[in-house]
């Protein structure tokens, strides 16, 4: 007894427990969690939702119109990939290279007078809103004849001619600005979407949240779309967030939402679409998860090493939006592949020239730092 921890000393008239049951009790793993940090390590896999009906497919003019808006984006992006590489665009680059379906497909709903705003990811979204190529480079490369003056770089690019409100550097930034660009149409009696578009990472945001009960209470017309490329800024969705389908995130706010295919810009059509009605018939917001995929790192800096090459190479070959719609344009017989070669050649052309200008355009005269700080007054007059 003299050698036994007081511990394992029964009090004097108690029962002692029976020896096999205590022993079996200290062996006793706990159970594992699913979902949870010991399945972490297991590879991430994009989901691929299925409708509810049958997805309405694209007219030869469509497939046409999505595919070289979405080669003018793939080219664009791995110009500027090139670029960084020489040193030409400084900063941080974020490539939106494998996730051309998400903003294609929803631009399909977009109607002049809606406003579209966006995070760091975002020379995408400003092609496909119509914003010139060449302004958009030359921005990448800090030069004159960039959309913000050469000042604001990759991520801070804005057009109210096209309606677009920007890139944003700050995770979940956009997603209370998009709310209030809502509250503007509401106000104003109009018809008008706000599309606000965030990440995987970004839905893990407070503010998210905040934004997403006072839309629901005040029945903003805004479509919150939510690009789960499934690895943020470099961790795997299953070890970031305790609820995966991110299209439930509106539910304790009564805000419906859908998983899409976020690859399939027919199907991410459909649900942008749909969404768009929802909010235009005055029904409040609608959350869009486009589970889609990208192809690089978080930025051109991350060797994405927290993935499997393979995992990679799988996507680009089952599940590639431009691929997609190249096998649809074949198979009808609208095109064949000597003309696709030629669009091709046309669109690297132009992304050639956008290049050109952004390495040709000056850079902006210091006294660029002084401008567009305060709004001049009707009168002509300063205001701050």
């Amino acid at each position: 007894m003299a050698g036994k921890s007081p511990s394992t000393q029964p009090k004097s008239g108690a029962r002692s427990a029976p020896k096999t049951a205590a022993k079996k009790s200290a062996t006793k793993k706990p159970a594992k969690r699913k979902g949870g940090a010991r399945n972490a390590t297991k590879p991430s896999s994009v989901p691929t939702p299925k409708p509810a009906g049958k997805i309405p497919d694209f007219t030869p003019e469509q497939d046409l119109d999505a595919y070289r808006m979405m080669l003018t984006i793939r080219r664009f992006e791995e110009k500027a990939g090139q670029m960084y590489g020489m040193g030409l665009i400084g900063g941080f680059c974020h490539l939106y290279i494998g996730q051309e379906a998400v903003v294609v497909g929803v631009q399909t709903s977009v109607k002049e007078g809606d406003q579209v705003i966006t995070g760091y990811r975002d020379h995408g979204h400003m092609i496909a809103c119509g914003m010139d190529i060449k302004g958009v480079m030359a921005e990448l490369t800090g030069r004159e004849g960039g959309l913000s003056k050469g000042k604001g770089g990759s991520m801070h690019m804005f057009s109210r001619e096209k309606d677009f409100y920007g890139g944003h550097g700050i995770v979940g930034a956009q997603v209370s600005l998009g709310t209030g660009l809502a509250f503007a149409n509401r106000y104003r009696g109009n018809d008008n979407v706000s599309y606000v578009y965030f990440g995987d990472g970004a839905a893990n945001q407070g503010q998210v949240y905040e934004s997403f009960n006072m839309a629901e209470l005040w029945q903003l017309p805004v479509v919150y779309v939510i690009e789960n490329n499934q690895y943020a800024m470099g961790t795997a969705i299953s070890r970031a967030s305790a609820q995966t389908d991110l299209s439930k995130r509106g539910v304790s706010f009564n805000i419906p939402g859908e998983q899409v295919d976020g690859m399939d810009v027919r199907a991410v059509a459909d649900a942008a679409n749909r969404a768009a009605d929802f909010c235009r018939s005055g029904k409040g917001p609608y959350i869009l998860e486009m589970n889609t995929y990208r192809y690089r790192g978080h930025s051109m800096s991350d060797p994405a090493k927290y993935r499997a090459r393979e995992e990679v190479n799988k996507m680009r070959e089952e599940h590639d939006p431009l691929e997609q719609v190249k096998a649809r344009i074949l198979k009808a017989g609208v095109l064949d592949e000597a003309a696709l070669k030629k669009i091709d050649t046309e669109v690297r052309a132009l992304v050639m020239e956008a290049a050109n200008f952004a390495q040709e355009s000056p850079e902006p005269d210091p006294s660029e730092l002084w401008t567009d700080i305060v709004a001049p007054s009707p009168a002509g007059e300063v205001q701050s």
